[in-house]
């Protein structure tokens, strides 16, 4: 079936069309940066953002009569450091402490995934989980790619894919697009059963 990416990253969008997969997409209003986690651990984090996103999709497509077969994909990415979950930074600021908080420290990233068969409204939730290891980085490399702007909108505000291209010294252990925002290993094997 087709599917509807309930996402604007152009991330997801790509590793999507890379793996052949026909992709539509449909942005529900939601602003998931307003909402804060407090003490929920991490992976009910993701998935709970990932269901809502899908179903706030689903809702939509359902108020325009739209009940044509699709499988409806909602996502979150989040990076957890000693136990503390980082979302996207919300300025400049936020993501040079965000960069220079993961030198030489391991971390890990985590991605929700909720899969809405629509118009039935079966669901299918899970999260996949990398660990990132970065090794010393230069604050004059940091202060560059800060100037670029590519830190907004990504959570722990870097994409691991262009960091290693940058030379960056990155190590992923796990599925690396789970760091960049769908798990395509797990991913292809839920689709798989669509």
């Amino acid at each position: 079936m087709p599917i509807v990416l309930a996402s604007r990253s152009p991330r997801r969008q790509q590793l999507l069309e890379d793996a052949d997969w026909p992709v539509r997409i449909e942005v529900p209003e939601v602003d998931d940066g307003l909402l804060d986690c407090g003490d929920t651990p991490a992976d009910d984090w993701v998935s709970a953002l990932a269901v809502f996103k899908a179903t706030a999709t689903s809702i939509m497509l359902e108020e325009r009569g739209d009940r044509k077969p699709c499988t409806i994909l909602g996502a979150d990415t989040v990076c957890v450091l000693d136990g503390r979950v980082i979302g996207q930074p919300s300025d400049r600021a936020a993501a040079r402490c965000m960069l220079e908080s993961f030198v030489g420290v391991p971390h890990d990233v985590l991605t929700g995934v909720c899969l809405i068969d629509h118009p039935a409204g079966v669901r299918t939730v899970f999260v996949d989980r990398s660990v990132v290891r970065w090794g010393t980085l230069d604050p004059v490399q940091i202060e560059a790619y800060l100037d670029t702007g590519q830190w907004r909108g990504k959570a722990g505000a870097y994409n691991l894919a262009d960091r290693m291209a940058d030379g960056w010294p990155i190590e992923c252990q796990g599925d690396p697009t789970t760091v960049m925002g769908l798990p395509m290993r797990r991913l292809t094997e839920a689709l798989k059963t669509k």
